[in-house]
Parts: structure tokens; C-alpha cells; sequence
């Protein structure tokens, strides 16, 4: 694939990242804000000392706070899914580009988000020891590398399997040597538990339900947007190619 592809791709990426940001900030609006009050409202209820006015206000925060913060995550996220999606097309098997968009989108919900969700879900505001933060950090972003990494070679072990084994059983044997290697990586990162008593158990389920349907929403709409790009781009309308072809048997008559 050319340099001018790649960059045609990485622009339609971002723009179709545009686009599932979009989407995405309205099910964060009307999906997040909720247990996030709530929340707060715990935290507020229950603190002792107040540290003076808030530095940006809770309505800021809501709105354009919140529609920056998505819109940015989606460019961000489309920029590095195109090119994700330029190194998988052709090396992943026999499939177009809508196709290879899809499994891509589907690839980098799985691993960047599911599989580390499983392992730390997130929590809402009022949850966490403020002393674990930075610990907490850290294995949340060593958990996504490492589900990045288990998913790239589950592919290779399914690519090298699929000779002997055949597509069907090289793609159930990468698959359980991921959920087994992913399985030991929950075993031995230490989880926490950080939940204040008396805090909604509701909020919480609620908060991550949201972030859920959020990230869903992100990755589904750039999947499906970037396919019909990414197919417009590489692989033009059979309609067009035929009046080509027509318009060439045409002139070759003619002379």
C-alpha cells in the first residue's frame, strides 16, 4: 500500500472517528451523566472538609468538557484503528476492506477495552483510594498491553495453525490459548476493591454499564463508517468500473 493510501486512509479514519465520537457523546450524555451526579452527590454528602470552589464548574464539565474530551478520544482512536486497519489488509485473510474495518473495530474492542474492563472495571467518582491512584494506573495501562499483545499473537498462532488445522479449528485454538493467557494475566495482576461503604451498588453498575455502551457505540459506528469509506476509496463501484470498461470497448470499436 502507497504513502498516498495510508494517508488518504488515516484521514478517513479520523474523520469516521469524528463521526463515532458523536454518536458516542450522546450515549455519554444520556447514559453517564446520571451516575456520575450521583456520585458526586455521594462524595459531596459524605465529605468532611470542603476545598473551596471548584476550578470548573459541574455544567462545564457536562457539556463541553464532556463533548472535547469524546470528540478528541474518537479522532485520536480513528487515526490509530486506520492504521491498524492498513497493516492488517491482505494479512489477515481473504477479506475487503468493509470486512477487515469491522474485524479491526472488533479486534480493538476486545482487547483494549473488554478484556481490560473485565479485570478493572471502572468506577465512578468517589471510588478508589486517592493513595492508589498512580498503582492503579499503571496495571489498567499494563493490562491493555498485555490484551494488545495476546491478541496480535492469537492471530499469528491462528495463521499458522489454519495449513494444518484448517480456518475453523486454528480460529478456536487461537482463541482459547488468548482466554487462557488473558486468564493468568487476571490471576496474577492484584485487583482492588475500593468501594466506600454505603455507596450505591446501583451507581456503580450503572456508571459501568455506561462506559460500556459508550465504548460499544465508539467502535461500532467507526467500524461501519470506515468500512464504507475505506471500500469507496479501495475498491471503487462495480458501476463505475463497468461505464469504464464500456466506454473503452467504444472507442476501440471505433477505430
Amino acid at each position: 500500500m502507497n504513502s498516498i493510501s495510508v494517508r488518504a486512509l488515516l484521514v478517513r479514519g479520523m474523520l469516521a472517528g469524528l463521526i463515532a465520537g458523536a454518536f458516542a457523546l450522546v450515549v455519554a450524555y444520556l447514559l453517564g451523566e446520571g451516575p456520575v451526579d450521583a456520585a458526586i452527590a455521594f462524595e459531596e454528602s459524605h465529605a468532611h472538609e470542603h476545598g473551596g470552589e471548584e476550578l470548573v464548574s459541574r455544567t462545564m464539565q457536562s457539556t463541553a468538557g464532556l463533548a472535547t474530551g469524546v470528540l478528541l478520544f474518537g479522532v485520536a482512536i480513528g487515526g490509530i484503528a486506520a492504521l491498524a486497519f492498513c497493516f492488517a489488509l491482505g494479512r489477515i485473510g481473504r477479506f475487503g476492506p468493509r470486512a477487515t474495518a469491522a474485524l479491526v473495530a472488533f479486534g480493538a474492542l476486545l482487547s483494549v477495552y473488554v478484556v481490560p474492563y473485565l479485570k478493572y472495571p471502572p468506577n465512578p467518582p468517589a471510588v478508589g483510594d486517592p493513595e492508589t491512584i498512580g498503582k492503579r494506573t499503571t496495571l489498567y495501562f499494563l493490562m491493555i498491553l498485555l490484551s494488545v499483545l495476546l491478541s496480535i499473537a492469537a492471530v499469528i498462532l491462528g495463521k499458522r495453525l489454519a495449513p494444518r488445522l484448517g480456518n475453523w479449528n486454528a480460529t478456536v485454538a487461537a482463541t482459547a490459548a488468548f482466554v487462557v493467557a488473558a486468564g493468568l494475566a487476571f490471576a496474577f495482576l492484584p485487583s482492588f476493591n475500593e468501594v466506600p461503604k454505603g455507596f450505591p451498588a446501583t451507581v456503580v453498575w450503572e456508571f459501568r454499564l455506561a462506559t460500556l455502551a459508550i465504548q460499544v457505540t465508539v467502535w461500532t459506528v467507526f467500524g461501519l463508517v470506515f468500512g464504507h469509506l475505506a471500500e469507496r476509496l479501495l475498491a471503487p463501484a462495480p458501476a463505475a468500473a463497468e461505464g469504464t470498461s464500456t466506454a473503452s470497448r467504444a472507442a476501440a470499436a471505433a477505430n
